[in-house]
């Protein structure tokens, strides 16, 4: 008999789809745990994108006119994930609070690890040294 692969479920904190005219009519779904952003989309064939929550750098809130009027907004969070460095939610309901939320979650997640913004920009972290070390990430955005 072979080994079972055990996947352990994460709860999620916030899910959503992106939305149309303001109803969530799209093939596009954003989940949000302690841990991690995922965004995924397409119906034929499915992309994943995940960004871990603590190398989130910057986070900004858009919306148009036309997303005002039905009650939506893009919050677009830029990170120092190498393959997908900016991710975008897109029509969201509540956007304001989800800004605030995620800013939130991420601060506690940066807390958590140890981890100052110097890390993101090349200094050392706190304990090391400066000698680089394990954890250590440079280059910005």
């Amino acid at each position: 008999m072979g080994k079972k692969l055990v996947i352990e479920s994460e709860e999620y904190l916030w899910k959503e789809r992106r939305r149309r005219l303001g109803l969530p009519l799209s093939f596009t779904k954003y989940q949000v745990s302690n841990e991690r952003i995922i965004v995924r989309h397409g119906f034929l064939k499915t992309v994943t994108d995940e960004v871990m929550v603590y190398r989130i750098m910057d986070i900004r809130l858009v919306q148009s006119l036309w997303q005002k009027i039905f009650g939506v907004g893009t919050v677009t969070l830029v990170s120092t994930d190498k393959t997908e460095p900016t991710l975008e939610l897109k029509n969201i309901k509540h956007s304001e609070k989800v800004r605030r939320f995620l800013s939130n979650l991420i601060e506690k997640q940066r807390i958590a690890k140890g981890i100052t913004g110097s890390e993101f920009l090349g200094g050392p972290r706190p304990g090391h040294g400066g000698h680089g070390g394990h954890g250590h990430m440079s280059g910005g955005m």
